[in-house]
Order: structure tokens, then C-alpha cells, then sequence
């Protein structure tokens, strides 16, 4: 909720400029803005890559070599494992939209990269959400957050099923130190919260600007159940892609460990992860910390582990952004009648 009373402030300023502003001062804004935004978020990957107090640049390079990683038919897997996650996630955005409005795959690819490199240096991706949006004119930028939304929604409903299951069988796994009264009491606050949120968006009168939380549930229930099946089943071959892709990793770097008990583990770690709110380059930092304390009751090193959430980072976020920074700078605002 939070983020799309952000992000329909930001438009509404965004659209104020681009009928209120002279043509050379729109241009002036937009240009230096597309041009922070590939600065800022190239200085953060060189910054975490070049930079890490955890993982040191030239024995992180030094260990892939020593494993093989940069073989070509290690490079080639990982690349298309890599493709094809981002693939599925440019088809499911085509799809969404096609709600609304048709657009083409390759239309559906620039957004998506250019929205992925606008969301580097912004908390929980929030970036994503407006650098979609002002791709559209303005009677469609609210759906087109919606939508983003739900797309998002999605992946997130995906990793919190396979999360819960894989962090029960960790727990009844492995013998980890629970206070349980903590537990509970933790338990409680999130139903009343989930309560005192249920009644207060059900009352017409609670609005966002202009426009009731009501009819946002009622733009989600518009929706075919067959899109919502789609959009689903597109979040789910994602996480099965990603997460085989990190398995994979596991073991080119020598990890012996079967898929069932790396699952139980990965997945309690995206699940984990998820629900820690953080900045998209930081990321990294997260995912690696988590996993490092998961991972440790197996008993695998914790350079191998840094690795390998340096590596997904790098193939799924780093190369992806840096063919949206084309995008981003190439971007020009959609004409007022479509």
C-alpha cells in the first residue's frame, strides 16, 4: 500500500512537469534524472562488487577460476538459466499488461530492465513501480502500478508457500534455539495488525489519492481467474528457475549436497530474505547473511556461500540492469493521446 501512495505522488508530480513546465525544463529534468539513475546505480555495483569487506574482489575472482566457473559450458548454463529467469519475467509483465493495454515482448523487455535499473537504489525496488508507470500515459499509470503490484504479489505469494514448507522441514531438521512464547506473541501482533488492516480498508470512506482501497480489490477481482493462474504459474517457473540456478552454483563450487536438502535450505533463505525490508543493491548483503547462517548448519564454508549470492546477484541483477541502463537513457515520455 505504501508504495503505491509513493509512487501515485511521484506521477502526480511527474505529470504536473510535463504540462505545466516549459518543454526545455521537462528536458532538462528528464535527462538528468535518466542520467542519476545509471550513475547512481552503476557507482552501487562497483561499490558492492570492488568494495565488499566480505568478500574479497581478487580471491572471489581467483576461487571461481580455481572451480571451473568461466568454463564455457559452466558460462553457457549459467547464462541461459539466467535468460530464461528473466524471460519469464518479461513474459509475465507482457502478460499483465495486456490487461489493459497489448504491448509487444520487446516493449515488455524494456520496461522490465529499465524499471530493474531504476529500482537498484531504491528501497524494496520501489523504483520499479514508477519507472514503469511513466512509460504510460496518465489515465493508464494507476493500473500499471496495480499491476506491478500484482506481479509482484505473486512472486511473493510463491516464496512465502515454498518458503513455509522449506523453513518447517529446516526447523524439524535441524535443532535450532526457538522461543516459542516469542513466537506466539509475534503470532498474535501480525493477526491484530492483519485485522485493524482488513476493517480499515473495507470503510469506502479510507482513499488513496482519490480513489478508495475498495476499488483497488475490485480492480484485482476484475481480473480473470485464468490471468491469475498465469501470472502464478509464470512466478512459479521463476522460482524454479532461480533456485535450481543457485543449486547449480552450489555445487560447481565443490558443495557435495543433494537438491531436496539444498531446496529446504534455499527456500527458507528466499523466504527469510523476503520479508527483510532493504535497498535492491544491498540485496546481496542480505540473501549472503541469511544463507551463511542457514548453510552453517551443514556445515559449508561461508566463502563458498558469499560466492554463490554474489554470483546469482551478478547474473540476475547486474547484467540485467546494465542493458536497462540503455533503455533508461534512451527513455522518452509516452505522447498524451495514445
Amino acid at each position: 500500500m505504501f508504495k503505491i501512495v509513493l509512487h501515485l505522488l511521484v506521477f502526480d508530480f511527474i505529470c504536473s512537469m510535463r504540462y505545466n513546465v516549459p518543454h526545455k525544463i521537462k528536458q532538462f529534468f528528464f535527462v538528468l534524472l535518466k542520467l542519476s539513475i545509471v550513475v547512481g546505480a552503476v557507482y552501487f555495483i562497483y561499490y558492492k562488487i570492488v568494495e565488499n569487506e566480505n568478500l574479497e574482489f581478487n580471491k572471489f575472482v581467483a576461487f571461481l577460476k580455481e572451480n571451473d566457473v568461466f568454463s564455457l559450458k559452466n558460462s553457457i548454463i549459467l547464462i541461459v538459466l539466467s535468460s530464461f529467469n528473466w524471460f519469464f519475467e518479461i513474459l509475465k509483465w507482457k502478460h499483465l499488461v495486456y490487461i489493459v493495454k497489448p504491448i509487444s515482448f520487446k516493449s515488455a523487455l524494456e520496461q522490465s530492465l529499465g524499471g530493474l535499473t531504476a529500482s537498484l537504489i531504491t528501497p524494496n525496488r520501489i523504483g520499479d513501480y514508477g519507472a514503469k508507470a511513466i512509460y504510460y500515459t496518465k489515465r493508464f499509470r494507476t493500473k500499471i502500478v496495480l499491476l506491478n503490484l500484482l506481479g509482484n504479489m505473486a512472486q511473493m505469494t510463491i516464496t512465502t508457500l515454498l518458503g513455509a514448507i522449506g523453513l518447517l522441514l529446516f526447523i524439524n531438521h535441524y535443532p535450532i534455539a526457538l522461543n516459542y512464547y516469542k513466537i506466539v506473541g509475534v503470532g498474535i501482533l501480525i493477526i491484530i495488525l492483519g485485522l485493524l488492516v482488513f476493517f480499515g480498508i473495507t470503510q469506502k470512506r479510507f482513499k488513496i489519492k482519490g480513489f478508495s482501497v475498495s476499488f483497488i480489490i475490485d480492480f484485482i477481482k476484475s481480473i480473470t481467474l485464468k490471468a491469475h493462474g498465469i501470472n502464478l504459474s509464470i512466478s512459479l517457473i521463476r522460482y524454479l528457475i532461480f533456485s535450481f540456478q543457485f543449486y547449480y552454483l552450489l555445487t560447481l563450487l565443490g558443495v557435495e549436497i543433494t537438491y531436496y536438502d539444498a531446496m529446504v535450505i534455499i527456500t527458507s533463505m528466499y523466504l527469510l530474505a523476503s520479508i527483510v525490508p532493504t535497498i535492491s543493491i544491498f540485496d546481496v548483503v542480505v540473501k549472503g547473511s541469511i544463507a551463511v547462517f542457514l548453510f552453517s548448519y551443514i556445515d559449508i564454508n561461508e566463502f563458498i556461500i558469499l560466492s554463490v549470492t554474489s554470483l546469482m546477484w551478478l547474473l540476475n541483477f547486474v547484467i540485467p540492469s546494465i542493458f536497462g541502463s540503455y533503455f533508461v537513457l534512451n527513455f522518452r515520455l509516452p505522447k498524451p493521446v495514445e
